[in-house]
């Protein structure tokens, strides 16, 4: 199973940390405003990277990267936005890209806010990464490396995707 370093909102902050807490990882995703090209840069010098832009993205960022990106990962369709929403609440173009696309994981940033929500309506998980940046209520970062998973409200979020995969 591939291990996933997944980041949004970073906007131009560069951690060193990055690097310790995605050591581990296999690929590195960011869900928008990434900020910089150095950002970008230093990411994708250190593990296979994939991102979106965000809506305070420059047009170096832009040109790179699409407002959307959808793939397969293992046996999961994956679809990645910047502004996407949360379930019940998702943006009207995501809501047109999910029913389309079908997704298992939706990831999508600009809210700031770490949520990882299971949605029944359209049978897949929703996370939203948070932001990381130097200072402030949002300078926590939500992932804890020791442990390996992903905290919200203080409770421990491990979700687990599950696939159908097609009988031979």
């Amino acid at each position: 199973m591939k291990r996933i370093g997944l980041l949004s909102d970073t906007h131009s902050f560069w951690d060193p940390k990055y690097l310790e807490y995605f050591e581990e990882c296999d690929e590195i995703w960011h869900a928008g405003d990434i900020g910089s090209m150095e950002v970008v840069q230093k990411l994708s010098a250190f593990r296979p990277f994939r991102a979106v832009y965000g809506n305070c993205d420059s047009g170096d960022i832009r040109k790179m990267f699409g407002e959307k990106l959808r793939w397969r990962c293992e046996d999961a369709e994956v679809l990645m936005t910047h502004i996407g929403g949360y379930p019940c609440h998702y943006d009207p173009r995501a809501v047109q890209k999910i029913q389309s696309v079908h997704p298992k994981l939706f990831i999508a940033g600009h809210s700031h806010i770490l949520k990882v929500i299971y949605d029944p309506v359209y049978d897949l998980l929703h996370v939203n990464p948070g932001v990381r940046l130097p200072q402030g209520p949002h300078g926590r970062t939500p992932y804890d490396r020791r442990r390996g998973d992903a905290r919200h409200g203080g409770r421990r979020v491990a979700p687990q995707l599950k696939t159908r995969r097609a009988e031979s």
